[in-house]
């Protein structure tokens, strides 16, 4: 179906040229990445989904055919589409559809409570909603909320869940155009995507990417994790999360193959990385934990994998566990307001000759600024740079082109997050005297006993080296004379017993007394969708009839 007055065309973005008098290009957008691969790949494999493969010559007409779909339905340039599905085809081709038809992209967290979802869409001024029918479950008790979508389209994917009332995916797709729309951008400054914070204490903000922004952050991650036409990456990360750490657009542009998954389950991940021969996977320490810890897992991988992890401060101990495995581990360090990774620990060539221990120990820093940002500070207080000693504590700050356009719909918060010019992380960590920062905790995880800073994370690092331990969460608690101490909830491996003595004199071994916690209890840590502890949550427990102010994670 063609739109009125529309003939096929290529895609094209005509430049301003009193703006850009000098320009002779294309503004930068990751739309680019898919018209270039489904010519250059046209017969390749872009996508696999179960026993369904897709080339991209057929990834660029679908993502056409969605393009051409909303915007026969009445999409405008900047109208908000949201997204409610898990790591599938249909996900991959929103990154690209959406922005193609002018819209902007809103992926929705697939663990939300339903009136989360609600907020998001109507907060999102969300016009349509795509929503997979295992998950409409999540919509329909709050579909008398919403105000202003106006058209919902079923994703019928998963074999179980009653669609909601609208069209399904397929048949609004194959209703629409398959060749190439003409899309007159303006600004590459133009917002592609609103990605929701977690929202632990107060309701989530919407973080606004830009095409720009998402473009030479995607090709970061294709330098900085060593993509190419030969990659196969496993979908172990949510799409929904900084649009997949902008992986959607990242494989894409160097045409490798996307390995669907809709949901990590690790007997299932590592049957796809076997039968797919999987390059890459990216995921949260709490991911690669329940890998390593599968009974599907190799002793040793056949072939090597880059896996890149971030999401909370990995330890040496995980580190040295995967590399032993045969995986090549990068780490990386960011947030929402970053499009995900910022920073890298690049490896330096004198590492590979140092003691595993060293080695690991030095791969779980933070690292320097990713190649298409700018480089990182710690500062203090009044915005100066701390001493690059690996002792003193400071902020981080960033700023580049992978840092976000602001919070949609709220300049006072956009304003407190660059205050001075840099975007404030709100994470404390120390700068090491090769310009590399080290993580020591967020603001509101540091704990404060009798006077002593005490990093939650040095202690969490400490545990995790006992062969007990499979996971890990250290907050500072109640003490009638201290203030506070540290407290840790541990979760133990199948099989392995520890009493809570024991990971204490453990602990006291290795680093100082006041440092060491003084009550463990063995539990199931709460998390995020994206496998980030949710420390408030143990915190609030603890806390609850005391006077201290809690403040989220």
């Amino acid at each position: 179906m063609r739109l009125p007055g529309e003939a096929a065309a290529t895609v094209g973005w005509p430049i301003d040229m009193d703006r850009y008098p000098n320009v002779s290009a294309s503004f930068l957008t990751p739309l680019q990445f898919l018209a270039r691969s489904s010519s250059v790949y046209r017969d390749k494999t872009a996508i696999i989904h179960g026993a369904v493969a897709t080339t991209y010559g057929e990834f660029g007409q679908r993502v056409n055919r969605l393009a051409s779909a909303l915007r026969a339905h009445g999409l405008v340039r900047g109208d908000r589409v949201a997204f409610l599905c898990p790591n599938i085809p249909p996900m991959l081709e929103a990154h690209f559809g959406v922005p193609l038809a002018g819209g902007i992209l809103v992926a929705i967290n697939t663990r939300l409570a339903p009136n989360e979802v609600a907020y998001i869409l109507n907060h999102s001024g969300a016009k349509f909603l795509f929503v997979d029918s295992e998950l409409a479950a999540t919509v329909r008790p709050v579909l008398d909320r919403l105000t202003t979508v106006k058209t919902i389209v079923n994703i019928l994917d998963a074999p179980v869940g009653e669609p909601l009332s609208g069209p399904d995916y397929e048949s609004f797709l194959a209703e629409a155009f398959p060749e190439p729309l003409p899309f007159p951008m303006e600004d590459e400054e133009a917002t592609i995507s609103i990605n929701y914070t977690s929202g632990t204490t107060g309701m989530p903000k919407g973080v606004m990417y830009s095409h720009r922004g998402a473009y030479l952050n995607a090709l970061g991650e294709a330098i900085e994790t060593g993509l190419s036409s030969e990659t196969v990456y496993l979908w172990t990360l949510p799409m929904f999360h900084c649009n997949g750490w902008c992986f959607t657009w990242a494989v894409t542009a160097v045409g490798g193959t996307h390995v669907c998954l809709r949901k990590v389950d690790p007997a299932a991940a590592w049957s796809l990385v076997d039968r797919h021969r999987v390059t890459h996977l990216n995921g949260s320490p709490v991911v690669l934990i329940s890998l390593l810890n599968h009974a599907s897992r190799p002793q040793k991988l056949s072939r090597p994998i880059t896996v890149t992890t971030a999401g909370a401060p990995p330890s040496p101990t995980l580190i040295g566990q995967m590399e032993a495995l045969g995986a090549k581990i990068i780490h990386v360090y960011g947030l929402t307001e970053t499009y995900g990774p910022h920073t890298i620990c690049a490896p330096q060539a004198d590492w590979a000759s140092l003691p595993a221990d060293e080695r690991s120990r030095l791969k779980a820093r933070q690292g320097v600024a990713y190649t298409i940002a700018d480089q990182v500070r710690v500062v203090d207080e009044n915005m100066l740079d701390v001493p690059a000693d690996g002792e003193t504590l400071g902020e981080v700050l960033m700023r580049g082109n992978n840092v976000m356009t602001g919070y949609y719909d709220d300049p006072e918060a956009t304003r407190k997050a660059f205050k001075g010019g840099w975007f404030h992380s709100g994470d404390l960590a120390v700068m090491h005297a090769d310009g590399y920062i080290e993580l020591r905790d967020r603001r509101k995880d540091i704990i404060i006993s009798g006077g002593e800073n005490i990093s939650s994370i040095e202690v969490e690092q400490v545990l995790y080296r006992h062969p007990a331990v499979l996971e890990v969460a250290v907050v500072g608690v109640p003490h009638a004379k201290w203030g506070e101490t540290p407290k840790a909830f541990v979760t133990l491996k199948d099989g392995m017993q520890a009493s809570d003595q024991e990971l204490i004199d453990f602990c006291r071994a290795q680093i100082a007394h006041f440092k060491c916690p003084t009550a463990i209890e063995f539990t199931a840590l709460p998390k995020t969708s994206t496998g980030k502890v949710q420390k408030y949550v143990l915190r609030q427990k603890e806390w609850a009839g005391h006077e201290k102010q809690i403040q989220g994670a």
